[in-house]
């Protein structure tokens, strides 16, 4: 019999106005100071004050460093660990999505356990947890404000490192709304898709459970009413408050269940071309997910009715068909590029992207193991 392990912070501020309160939370944890990890974009816009300003009225102190790139490198992770130092910082707070999420993560995990950030890639590689994390989401997608997982870039092999490990789980994870309002459309579309990805591939997994089932349907669900409503209106705050649930709830199943193949080759894509997470996602979920039909058909039968379609009548596959007619269907409602062309991507390319694709961490939870010509085919059929 095999044991399930189940992994997400002690604490989620979820709903509209969440991030006043995290202040006081972050008092009562005692920490003196905030190396806070987020980008150039969001200072600039003055979303990062709404942050200082809790911690400045709490007595926090703090230093930011806003240098994470939109696809975390491990110079970035050197950089800020020197800032962490230089500054004796006690604590992280990442603010933004992914990217700095996963660089405050890296920044964490090489300040307590030591060596360099690629001495983690791989599952479970270090001693000791990371330093404290509280990590204030801004977007609807990644989930890394909740996950074990994080994704660097090593800029030397052109590689984004899947480390997945449970000492990198944040003790906070924020989810306010209204830091989400500002996204423009394109980010929301990509992050939505990226959500939709770590559902479907969690539902689907080889270590799904009821528990990850129920996370991965309902955030299915929400997904497909909610998130066209936030792309065409970003200040729709139901739409945008949905969202946060649905990547919230996506994350708790991706995070215990595993993912699939479309992260392991969205990686390679990434950190080969330096090109936008979601949008890869997007591109290559219906094609994995084809490829997976052969072999959970019933699973699509789920996935289909959260999707809300009808599926009376219909059998496993015509069920699954119809589910990867509904996410091209929305991937280019919400601007989604059609394929991977659009992004510059070249067939000459992708036999190194899919050997690179077959190590990913990522695919070890796939329902069918691929060969090096599956990979390459689906990479082909996105093209």
């Amino acid at each position: 019999m095999k044991t399930y392990r189940f992994y997400m912070p002690p604490v989620s501020l979820m709903g509209i106005g969440c991030l006043k309160e995290a202040g006081e939370e972050i008092k009562k944890l005692g920490f003196k100071k905030a190396l806070i990890v987020t980008d150039k974009v969001l200072v600039k816009i003055g979303l990062v004050n709404k942050l200082t300003e809790i911690l400045d009225n709490e007595g926090i102190e703090y230093v930011i460093f806003d240098e994470t790139k939109p696809n975390p490198t491990v110079k970035n992770v050197e950089d800020g660990l020197k800032m962490l130092k230089e500054n004796n910082c006690d604590f992280l707070i990442s603010f933004g999505g992914g990217s700095p999420h996963d660089c405050a993560k890296g920044i964490g995990l090489v300040a307590t356990n030591g060596g360099s950030i690629k001495d983690y890639e791989g599952v479970n590689k270090s001693a000791k947890p990371m330093l404290p994390l509280v990590a204030v989401n801004t977007t609807a997608g990644t989930a890394s404000e909740m996950t074990r997982f994080s994704i660097i870039t090593d800029e030397d092999r052109h590689v984004k490192m899947a480390i997945v490990d449970w000492h990198v789980t944040p003790i906070m994870a924020v989810n306010d709304p209204e830091l989400m309002v500002e996204m423009p459309k394109a980010l929301t579309a990509a992050t939505g898709m990226d959500a939709l990805t770590h559902a479907i591939e969690a539902y689907v997994s080889i270590d799904a459970t009821p528990v990850t089932d129920a996370a991965a349907l309902m955030a299915i669900e929400l997904i497909f009413k909610y998130l066209k409503r936030a792309v065409e209106n970003g200040k729709d705050i139901e739409a945008r408050d949905k969202m946060a649930y649905a990547e919230y709830l996506a994350g708790v199943a991706f995070n215990n269940a595993g993912l699939g193949y479309v992260h392991a080759m969205a990686h390679q894509l990434g950190g080969f071309y330096d090109l936008p997470h979601g949008v890869c996602n997007a591109v290559l979920l219906p094609h994995v997910q084809a490829y997976n039909l052969q072999v959970v058909p019933e699973r699509f039968i789920d996935i289909a009715k959260a999707m809300g379609i009808n599926v009376e009548n219909l059998t496993a596959k015509e069920a699954g068909e119809k589910v990867l007619e509904a996410i091209k269907n929305l991937s280019r409602e919400i601007g989604i590029p059609s394929g991977l062309k659009e992004l510059g991507v070249k067939e000459e390319d992708l036999k190194t992207l899919a050997e690179n694709a077959l190590k990913d961490a990522c695919g070890f939870t796939n329902p069918k193991q691929a060969s090096l010509d599956d990979i390459i085919r689906i990479f082909k059929e996105a093209m």
